[in-house]
């Protein structure tokens, strides 16, 4: 029995060093850990809710940069609307200033023409008249000759005068 006593006194020692100066060590080291752990799973769980902030925001910044973006592109063909219709606007101007400077060239060409055709007429009459006068002192037979000519003259030229004129109207409402 004495075996046993010893043997037990030997294990109660053992016990009493174990738990004197090994199990505070342990018990630090454990706790030591805990904390580390705990302090690991708090770390994560503030990552976790930083990352869960950070996609709202993503999110949200993401929808607002849409809203942006149709924003964007809603203005920009209310834009190029505008300018279409600025630009067709000014080409009917154009257009129209263009015909307005075409029907007074043509009205200035008509002009000269009847300026050029009277000047011509001027000059035939004054012809005509100066041959009546030459040839009214010769014969009075050949003064009535010239005098129907004259006027036969004048009535073909005013003719073709009118005709070259309407053929002219009709062309040019035509167009």
């Amino acid at each position: 029995m004495i075996e046993y006593i010893a043997e037990l006194f030997g294990f109660a020692i053992v016990v009493f060093v174990l738990a004197r100066y090994v199990r505070p060590v342990l018990t630090r080291g454990m706790a030591q850990r805990q904390e580390e752990i705990r302090r690991q799973l708090d770390e994560a769980e503030e990552a976790r809710r930083r990352l869960a902030a950070a996609r709202e925001e993503y999110e949200r910044a993401l929808a607002e940069a849409r809203v942006e973006g149709e924003r964007l592109q809603r203005s920009a063909k209310q834009q190029a609307d505008s300018i279409v219709v600025e630009m067709r606007e000014q080409a009917e101007a154009e257009a129209r200033r263009i015909v307005e400077q075409a029907h007074q060239q043509i009205d200035a060409d008509r002009q000269q023409t009847l300026n050029q055709l009277r000047a011509t007429v001027g000059r035939l009459t004054a012809g005509l008249a100066e041959r009546i006068v030459n040839e009214s002192m010769k014969d009075a037979g050949r003064q009535a000759r010239v005098v129907d000519r004259f006027l036969d003259d004048i009535e073909e030229r005013a003719r073709t005068a009118r005709g070259s004129e309407a053929a002219r109207t009709q062309a040019g409402a035509g167009r």
